[in-house]
């Protein structure tokens, strides 16, 4: 069978993506699925689940519900828990068995805004795809909807866009970012979606440019250009790379233009070749960290569904388990989560850098900054000192 697994886990699915976009920003997000899977979608993809408050439920879908159908309990239910705590928004998630049974989630919404007086609006999910999907349009949804047009564009302001525990589970990954644009001049007006409120993103409109850090972040980008102009880099301040991304936020707030530095980096000429999996944007900037500092070559092999325009030519998109193993085959040094270990080369040199989309708890302890990572760090992987 294509694209099945038998080693490696499946990244968090799409739904879990919502969630973890949403959790901070004082909004409802209900989950139509049976009951007992919110522990799923929560507390196994969700690093902010025992410290922090957040309105997520789950419909409780019983067998004859999904059978007959029985959208007015459905609608009941969420109408009752908004009167009662008066969430900034109400979002809408599908889980599989809705989605087959084509319960028409946008009507579903418009109903509930009508009864509550609350911004309700569905998110298209299916448990079917990845993360990046789910928490992408999640953003987006959030771009059209509560972004205020501008007073005034703010100069050498910045949104930080795609900033979610999937990807940057680290403790101090946010404030790391935000530390190396200030350092460099740049005011950081929001962070989609860590650390900030609704208040914060709702005034995204004044930054002169937005800072896309990981795949998540490019479709909310997308719509804030389209309403507001606003141009977009997609990178993320990771080493040595921090200073060329700077620069090419510093071209974007004068033309206009938008760009993806860590799909055009310069590709180094000595060594073997250094291989990283992952989501695109941050993989893609830790190799231009690393051919920065050392002149290696790297590649990026992405095996997320989203990543138009983030890969650059050395790089490969991958799909399912076998695609990834063949792409090892020949691979000499990896950078990638501990789970991908069992599919490598024996003589392959691996590099643990544990993500949460992929792993979740199982290698927490483990857990690295790449915005920690040093020279050093990285010279004694790859044997050059």
């Amino acid at each position: 069978m294509r694209r099945s697994h038998r080693i490696l886990p499946v990244y968090t699915a799409d739904v879990s993506g919502v969630c973890s976009a949403l959790y901070e920003l004082g909004g409802m997000v209900v989950i139509h699925d049976p009951s007992g899977c919110n522990s799923t979608y929560n507390t196994h993809d969700e690093t902010r689940w025992y410290r922090q408050d957040s309105l997520i439920f789950i419909s409780g879908l019983s067998e004859i519900d999904a059978i007959l159908g029985n959208d007015e309990k459905f609608v009941a239910d969420i109408v009752s828990a908004a009167r009662e705590l008066r969430p900034r928004f109400i979002a809408l998630v599908r889980s599989p068995i809705p989605y087959m049974n084509g319960t028409d989630f946008p009507a579903l919404a418009r109903l509930i805004e009508a009864q509550t007086g609350i911004p309700a609006f569905f998110v298209l999910t299916s448990g079917m795809h990845d993360y990046v999907c789910g928490a992408g349009d999640a953003l987006a949804e959030l771009a059209w909807r509560f972004v205020r047009p501008p007073e005034r564009v703010r100069p050498r302001s910045v949104n930080l866009l795609g900033v979610t525990p999937l990807d940057f589970a680290a403790e101090g990954s946010a404030e790391a970012m935000r530390r190396a644009l200030e350092e460099r001049g740049w005011q950081v007006r929001s962070c989609w979606a860590m650390g900030d409120d609704l208040d914060a993103l709702a005034c995204s409109g004044e930054a002169q440019v937005n800072l896309v850090v990981s795949a998540v972040g490019l479709p909310a980008a997308q719509v804030l250009r389209e309403r507001f102009g606003t141009p977009w880099v997609a990178g993320a301040p990771i080493g040595a790379f921090a200073d060329e991304l700077c620069a090419a936020l510093e071209c974007a707030a004068e033309t206009g233009a938008c760009s993806a530095p860590c799909a055009r980096r310069v590709q180094g000429r000595s060594g073997p070749v250094v291989t990283l999996v992952g989501e695109p944007v941050s993989m893609g900037s830790l190799a231009a960290a690393l051919s920065l500092w050392f002149d290696c070559p790297t590649r990026v092999l992405c095996p997320l569904e989203r990543h138009e325009g983030l890969l650059a030519p050395s790089d490969c998109a991958v799909r399912g388990e076998e695609g990834v193993e063949n792409a090892l085959k020949d691979a000499e040094i990896v950078v990638a989560d501990p789970m991908y270990r069992y599919i490598c080369p024996e003589t392959v040199r691996f590099f643990e850098l544990p993500h949460w989309a992929m792993s979740g708890r199982c290698y927490q302890k483990r857990l690295r900054s790449l915005f920690a990572l040093t020279e050093e760090q990285c010279g004694t992987i790859l044997r050059k000192i």
